[in-house]
């Protein structure tokens, strides 16, 4: 009997022994495998980091090699109606030679000769697609007569001029891609883009360059339109968002039409703003890239700026002189909200002109061509720097932080107005 309990205590032991060796090999096995799978994470990220630098390069490399300084010569290749205000205009160079990679978000600057105009015009579009080799495209949307003939905007009439008088075939000249606005494709950190009417071109160039790279950032995608008979590219958005998950497109209404339905046509009723992301986006946490008419802009921007979104992650491109950062100047900020000082003596050098600013005009471009004087312009926006011109006496405040780069001595007519008496060399 002792004979069997002491067999029976030493197989006991012998099986927790041997459960213990087990157990030993099971656990340096798995520590064997955690520790291969960590190695493993860690080649794959180097990988991924030496993938983005060779991509970098490349892009690098392209963009110098195949990019060109002045004007090049492109055909209309085709010309396609996205609805009965906006136009895509897809370019191929006349040369045939491929086209550099650009920044998605960024423009293009033609020049124009328009059939009622004195001199060549400067105008600037958002590229719409993301880069291509074979065309660029440009969407553009058509404006409605003003009501007052005599105060048409030149820029306007170059936008009608693309819908009436360019057609497929048609050569034009224009500037390689330029501009500040636009979306690092080198990153991985999730992003909000926002188009507001026509301003969806811009954020739905980042918005291709995302999903075509094959990128898996979180990404959310919000238009802003009044109702179904503003929406654009309504069927490439919906097949975006059904095909990739790390994609959340959201339709925005602000003014629907019976005919409109909740659900299918459109997302939200309601105006794209901080408080619809509030309930929508999971935190602020996010770079947020916005474009569209002056008072969306100022609303967005302020707007996330009280949902405590860091002013560094908020990026924008506006249509015109909008205010949307407070006011600064060359040499120290203006106040706030104040008018624009009058009573100042404007010397157009060139032009043999003296006037008495009266406050009457946004802009010193815009209140130079009031008056009949000839002055060169582009974006309107400080971005493109076609309007730069050297300040001989005087000084100016901005209402927008300029984007193109402005040299001592000169300023961006198309988004400033004097602080003093001044001479233009214009």
């Amino acid at each position: 009997m002792e004979f069997g309990l002491v067999n029976t205590a030493a197989f006991a032991v012998l099986a927790l022994l041997g459960f213990y060796v087990l157990s030993l090999i099971y656990n340096n096995f798995r520590t064997a495998g955690i520790v291969d799978r960590g190695v493993q994470e860690e080649i794959g990220f180097l990988r991924q980091k030496v993938e983005q630098i060779k991509a970098v390069r490349e892009f690098d490399k392209q963009k110098n090699e195949l990019s060109w300084n002045g004007i090049r010569k492109f055909r209309v290749e085709r010309k396609n109606p996205e609805n009965k205000d906006i136009c895509s205009f897809y370019l191929h160079p006349h040369d045939e030679r491929p086209l550099p990679p650009f920044n998605p978000g960024q423009y293009l600057t033609f020049k124009l000769d328009l059939p009622s105009g004195k001199k060549v015009t400067t105008r600037c579009y958002s590229l719409s697609d993301s880069p291509k080799s074979e065309y660029y495209r440009v969407s553009i949307k058509r404006n409605p007569p003003p009501k007052d003939p005599a105060k048409a905007d030149v820029g306007k009439s170059s936008s009608n001029f693309f819908h009436d008088n360019i057609n497929e075939g048609d050569i034009l000249d224009v500037l390689a891609p330029n501009g500040d606005f636009f979306l690092d494709m080198h990153r991985q950190t999730p992003v909000v883009l926002i188009g507001g009417g026509i301003g969806i071109t811009p954020v739905l160039s980042m918005l291709n360059a995302i999903v075509e790279s094959g990128s898996k950032r979180e990404t959310w995608f919000f238009l802003g339109v009044r109702n179904g008979k503003e929406h654009v590219f309504r069927e490439h958005l919906e097949a975006i968002d059904r095909a990739h998950e790390n994609v959340h497109v959201r339709i925005c209404y602000s003014g629907p039409d019976d005919t409109d339905v909740e659900g299918k046509d459109y997302h939200h009723k309601a105006r794209v703003g901080a408080p619809l992301f509030q309930e929508v986006l999971p935190s602020n946490n996010y770079d947020y890239y916005f474009c569209g008419p002056p008072p969306m802009m100022e609303s967005l921007f302020h707007g996330l700026r009280d949902w405590d979104v860091p002013e560094g992650n908020i990026h924008f491109e506006a249509f015109g002189p909008a205010t949307v950062k407070s006011k600064k100047s060359t040499d120290a900020p203006a106040d706030a909200g104040a008018a624009p000082a009058t009573g100042f003596k404007l010397k157009f050098v060139r032009s043999e002109k003296e006037i008495v600013w009266d406050g009457s005009a946004d802009t010193i471009l815009e209140f130079a061509e009031a008056n009949d004087i000839d002055m060169d312009s582009g974006c309107r926006a400080g971005a493109c720097g076609t309007c730069v011109t050297a300040v001989l006496k005087g000084d100016v405040n901005y209402a927008t932080e300029p984007s193109a780069e402005v040299n001592k001595g000169s300023c961006l007519t198309c988004i400033s107005t004097p602080k003093s008496d001044m001479e233009l060399d214009a």
